[in-house]
């Protein structure tokens, strides 16, 4: 019978996610009192809320007056829209000729770099007897999407004359606010600033322009304007080691699971797929449920660390679909159903998404965004 019990209660805990919206508040305020009080607020809730959940995510950023609310895709923005969110949404990538009725349907806010798609959005609002409001974007050194910036105040000059068109904003995106060498940066924002000024020779003066990301809301103050956007430094986690020292953070999402299997093992014995890992000694292997399929990185294989017991234990062998092993001899004590630590804190101890992606030579915002669907996220706060 304690056998029986003891197996039901480890199957009670599944991996999970934790996302905290007290420290999501917590960041958004220490990153609103950046700017004035006159320049909008646009929370970045694209790619799931950067895997914390947009729905709830978005919420929490209405319930703390967000301004508006960012998206990639149109299929994002109506997630939201389903979801209960009021808030202004913009669609960050802009949307296709065979989206333009849905934008009207969700009342979406589309950025706007073709001409097409202008007119198209135009040709629907028009059969509705309504406006749509857009923001251009505008290609100031990004190299992605957007109107070449010297072709920019043409551009708009063109799209203003259809009528049911309202040119609310116009945006750009710097490329390397984040880096130490702020010079390009800086000639992104002359090139942006010398666009608005050619536009209100025009007489075109959007209410919002906006080019701040998470690190230049930090860094470059000149890049405010009107509007910033930040999105990773919501979610607790800095673009760059530098920005540290420069505001205040929590981590909004934790990552854990619990040790379902214990097997000694003798030295000499292969772990996992490949055998690309072999003891040295005799060790105690720790089985954990979760794996590549849950956006733990098979990269992370041999390279990783989980926190046990408040101390370290190393990946060993390669990461499956569906388990990870970790060494726990030297961890006095481990035992089946012990809390394991993916991300996040445990007695002390820390692993970040900045830590994690340096063991794979990747950035935070792909550790948050890979956590998978089928971990459980559970909100408090």
């Amino acid at each position: 019978m304690e056998a029986s019990l003891s197996f039901m209660s480890l199957c009670s805990h599944t991996t999970k996610a934790e996302v905290d919206l007290g420290a999501l508040a917590y960041n958004y305020h220490q990153l609103r009192q950046l700017a004035p009080p006159s320049v909008k607020f646009l929370a970045v809730v694209k790619a799931d809320a950067y895997g914390h959940g947009a729905i709830p995510v978005s919420k929490k950023m209405e319930e703390l007056s967000a301004d508006f609310l960012g998206v990639a895709s149109l299929k994002e923005g109506v997630e939201l829209r389903n979801g209960g969110i009021k808030k202004p949404i913009l669609v960050l990538s802009g949307v296709y000729q065979e989206e333009v009725e849905e934008v009207l349907d969700y009342q979406l806010t589309p950025m706007v770099y073709r001409l097409e798609i202008a007119e198209a959005l135009s040709v629907a609002a028009n059969k509705r007897g309504k406006k749509i409001p857009i923001h251009i974007k505008v290609d100031t050194g990004m190299g992605r999407i957007g109107v070449f910036f010297e072709e920019a105040p043409a551009f708009v000059n063109r799209v203003r004359r259809f009528e049911n068109l309202e040119i609310e904003g116009i945006a750009s995106h710097l490329s390397t606010a984040d880096e130490g060498n702020s010079s390009f940066a800086e000639e992104q924002l002359k090139r942006f600033s010398r666009t608005i000024e050619e536009m209100k020779k025009l007489d075109i003066d959007p209410p919002f322009c906006h080019i701040a990301n998470s690190a230049a809301l930090v860094n470059l103050p000149a890049a405010h304007f009107t509007l910033v956007r930040p999105g990773i430094m919501l979610y607790g986690s800095y673009p760059s080691p530098s920005l540290k020292d420069k505001v205040s953070l929590r981590q909004v999402m934790s990552w854990e699971s619990r040790i379902a299997d214990l097997k000694k093992v003798p030295a000499g014995y292969p772990i996992s797929y490949g055998r690309t890992f072999v003891t040295q000694r005799p060790s105690l292997i720790a089985a954990i449920p979760v794996g590549y399929a849950d956006g733990y990185n098979r990269l992370l294989s041999n390279r990783g660390e989980v926190l046990i017991k408040g101390k370290r234990a190393p990946v060993v062998g390669r990461v499956c679909m569906d388990w990870t092993m970790v060494d726990v001899t030297a961890i006095s004590g481990a035992e089946v159903g012990d809390e394991v630590v993916l991300m996040g804190s445990q007695l002390g101890q820390e692993i970040t998404p900045e830590e994690m992606g340096g063991w794979i030579g990747t950035i935070s915002y792909e550790i948050l965004c890979a956590v998978g669907k089928r971990v459980q996220r559970i909100y408090k706060g």
